[in-house]
């Protein structure tokens, strides 16, 4: 008997940890996260606004990796992963690129969660973890087949992880995650007694 493993959701896993002066560099963008959650008064009224459990840039600040060098560098970071992963996926780019549309900081306060979403009008998304105190949300990504499942079984609970509807990813700090944009992924909500602070992303193809 074979079992061909067809049409499979590959997704990057990385850490920026082996990189030179990391603990510098991830205590300079906790400190930037935390500079724009404190100062960022759009950003606040559009988390209140949209129910978001802590603070997030998504709906304010679209420039970051040009308002602080910070960002800038950790942008220069992940289009070299970008580019690693879309050649692991065989993409035909034709002669363009993918390039980072937007990035966005994400301070997600104990006891919040954000509901199972993808990113459309994008090719890649990913986040980059920069504090995961004890408790920390892990990373929920959902088999993308489960609307087509209709009336089969559920997977027994010792199935491998490829083989289960839902798989948490646990990261830490300088963990890094890259996935296609149409795989639906949520995070549940954070039982660490601090805020969990990331930052994530989208590539576009131009």
């Amino acid at each position: 008997m074979t079992l061909r493993p067809l049409f499979v959701t590959p997704v990057y896993e990385a850490s920026l940890t082996t990189d030179r002066s990391f603990e510098n560099f991830n205590a300079e963008i906790l400190e930037a996260c935390q500079e724009l959650a404190a100062e960022d008064a759009a950003g606040r009224a559009w988390c209140r606004a949209h129910a978001y459990g802590g603070y997030t840039s998504y709906g304010s600040l679209d420039d970051l990796p040009r308002r602080m060098s910070v960002f800038a560098e950790l942008k220069r970071k992940l289009d070299r992963h970008a580019a690693r992963f879309a050649d692991s996926l065989h993409l035909d780019l034709r002669g363009g690129k993918l390039r980072l549309d937007s990035l966005w900081v994400n301070v997600l306060k104990p006891g919040a969660g954000h509901s199972g979403h993808i990113h459309p009008h994008s090719v890649i998304s990913g986040t980059v973890y920069v504090e995961t105190p004890k408790g920390a949300s892990a990373l929920k990504l959902e088999d993308p087949r489960l609307p087509l499942m209709m009336a089969a079984p559920t997977r027994r609970a010792d199935a491998p992880e490829d083989a289960q509807a839902f798989v948490y990813l646990q990261p830490a700090p300088g963990t890094l995650y890259m996935w296609e944009s149409w795989l639906r992924h949520e995070v549940p909500p954070n039982q660490a007694k601090a805020p969990r602070v990331s930052v994530s992303f989208n590539y576009g193809w131009r």
